[in-house]
């Protein structure tokens, strides 16, 4: 790992992902690289464990990188607490963005709102109850369409379909999380709970980050 993150390129990349899923033609432009050297960057951060990629949920052509979820990668890596009011987007409304809204806002004590941009009738009824039992109240929220980001906002996309249908300016961070909707069962709204405290735990957590 050390030799790895000892190319200042490679270190920037993995820098990038603690915030974002990236695909790698969002990582290209990101960072200057032609789409060979991309590759071969790339292949040196999986083998060395730092890296996991995976297909969209929505075009299945496309594929993102991700930082591993290993507890080691994280303690080479430096968190990056958003400041602004937070928007979590995904198709729906009515899971994977509302879980996120409440708990950045249970978590952190700051501001955080969500939409879809095709929103269901409703919030879906084991998010409510999942939520209920990890402390998230989700019994008032009502799904809503996104028509405009407000200024000073960090929009993070929690769905691939969402990602892929808007238009993201290089601010927004995307988290690729499957849709537990597809699979209806608590135990898959209980995986998006855990992969959304992996994320805000990493963002929150003041003590992690390498030394530079």
């Amino acid at each position: 790992m050390h030799a790895a993150l000892g190319d200042p390129t490679r270190l920037a990349i993995v820098d990038d992902l603690t915030r974002s899923d990236r695909s790698p033609r969002e990582l290209s432009e990101r960072h200057g690289l032609t789409s060979n050297l991309l590759a071969h960057h790339l292949d040196v951060l999986d083998d060395a464990g730092l890296i996991t990629r995976i297909v969209s949920a929505g075009d299945r052509r496309r594929r993102y990188v991700r930082l591993s979820d290993d507890p080691t990668v994280r303690r080479f890596t430096r968190s990056s607490r958003p400041t602004r009011p937070v928007l979590f987007l995904c198709s729906h409304n009515s899971a994977r963005s509302q879980l996120a809204a409440a708990l950045w806002r249970s978590r952190t004590g700051r501001a955080a709102d969500s939409a879809g941009t095709h929103p269901a009738p409703q919030v879906h009824r084991r998010a409510v109850s999942v939520g209920r039992r990890h402390g998230l109240d989700l019994t008032s929220a009502i799904p809503r369409s996104i028509t405009r980001i407000p200024a000073r906002t960090q929009v993070i996309t929690v769905c691939d379909n969402a990602h892929e249908e808007l238009s993201p300016t290089t601010d927004w961070w995307h988290w690729s999380i499957p849709d537990p909707v597809e699979v209806d069962t608590d135990a898959a709204f209980d995986d998006v709970i855990d992969e959304l405290n992996t994320r805000i735990d990493h963002l929150i957590d003041d003590q992690q980050g390498v030394a530079r």
